[in-house]
């Protein structure tokens, strides 16, 4: 068995009225913050509670929610000029999976002469940076708990792997109660995504006993949350979708994702589409790529999704593992091609090349070239 080593860098808090606790963890760095969120979230008072809790501890917030949906990393430097205009102490990224990675990359542009694009060019930040505070409003961040992270590429909206300097992240709050409010078919494609992230994470080389245990509790959690979709049943999916995601992105940091996720996270950079719908059409695909790559293991994942395997051949129960995340795509009438978005074909060739430049991609249980990745696309569209 090949040696584990992992470090996992913020301090978790996980659990209902956890955000509570933020603005003591705040205040161990000072008396001003940058909260940088998304307007959606005043919808539910979600900033305006987080915002109290912060008062409360004494700590002045400086609030910026101008992000747009398709935003890109410029947005931190708006961040960064803020914070340092306004001598704050340290950032909380309040959101999403773009208002996580803007947070993190205005946390390493405080200091004048940090230039965005050198960061999106590898370099990695030696300077001084803010303390990151991540306050996730969605699971399924595979790069959560990872010294890395992916960002929008303002010259060309491909995406990046930007690299974290040791102790950017100091604390991460999961706190099924900041939770965005989704619709139903929204929310089932946040949990096919999350799926996807795992699925990949559990299936790559890079994967060890220790991911594996963890991937599997994150895979059978969404298997029951889709199927609690699915059957309208009375199922706490906010807090169990909070618990899924934060199983899956510590698996993943253990681990690493694969190519149906740098997919995703490149057709949402360059297009208007939800990463989410794309990980959901890119998913049976990807399994069905795996399934002669690793066929014991997506045999296991047919049995933690509930699949009919007693005794039945490893390659069949593998098969079964797609079928049922087919099955349940088609019951909860999820978007299950590609060109339902809009998109044209002949443009997503920058796509595949972006997602194979990816590095985690050379974790990848069967080597991906540009071409395949294309094909991947051709498959689902």
């Amino acid at each position: 068995m090949p040696d584990i080593s992992f470090k996992l860098d913020p301090k978790i808090i996980i659990g209902p009225e956890t955000v509570n606790r933020l603005g003591g963890i705040c205040s161990e760095y000072g008396s001003r913050v940058v909260l940088v969120t998304e307007q959606v979230l005043y919808e539910n008072k979600i900033i305006d509670r987080v915002v109290q809790v912060l008062e409360d501890s004494q700590v002045e917030t400086i609030v910026f929610d101008e992000i747009p949906p398709q935003a890109t990393a410029e947005i931190a430097e708006q961040v960064a000029e803020l914070a340092r205009g306004g001598r704050c102490s340290a950032i909380i990224g309040l959101g999403g999976l773009k208002t996580q990675a803007i947070s993190r990359l205005a946390s390493m542009l405080k200091e004048a002469g940090a230039y965005l694009f050198d960061l999106l060019d590898g370099l990695m930040a030696e300077w001084n940076c803010l303390p990151y505070i991540a306050v996730p409003t969605s699971g399924r961040d595979p790069f959560l708990f990872s010294d890395r992270f992916i960002a929008v590429d303002p010259r060309d909206r491909s995406v990046k792997i930007v690299r974290t300097p040791p102790g950017l992240c100091v604390a991460a709050i999961i706190d099924s109660g900041v939770s965005e409010l989704l619709s139903d078919k929204f929310a089932a494609t946040v949990a096919f995504d999350g799926l996807c992230v795992a699925i990949e994470s559990y299936c790559s080389t890079k994967a060890n006993f220790l991911s594996d245990a963890i991937l599997e509790q994150a895979i059978a959690s969404y298997g029951h949350i889709l199927d609690s979709f699915s059957e309208n049943r009375t199922f706490d999916l906010v807090g169990n979708s909070s618990h899924a995601g934060f199983l899956t992105a510590l698996g993943s940091a253990v681990s690493a994702p694969g190519i149906g996720t740098a997919l995703a996270y490149a057709l949402n950079g360059r297009f208007p589409v939800a990463k989410s719908w794309c990980s959901t059409v890119l998913l049976p695909h990807i399994m069905e790529r795996l399934v002669p790559a690793r066929p014991e293991k997506l045999a296991k994942i047919a049995e933690l999704l509930g699949e009919p395997v007693t005794g039945v051949p490893v390659a069949e129960a593998a098969s079964l593992a797609v079928d049922g995340v087919r099955r349940r795509m088609g019951v909860l009438s999820v978007p299950a091609r590609l060109k339902d978005f809009n998109l044209v074909l002949d443009r997503l060739v920058p796509v595949a090349e972006t997602a194979r430049s990816l590095d985690f991609i050379a974790y990848s249980p069967r080597p991906i070239t540009s071409d395949e990745a294309y094909d991947i696309l051709k498959q689902a569209f």
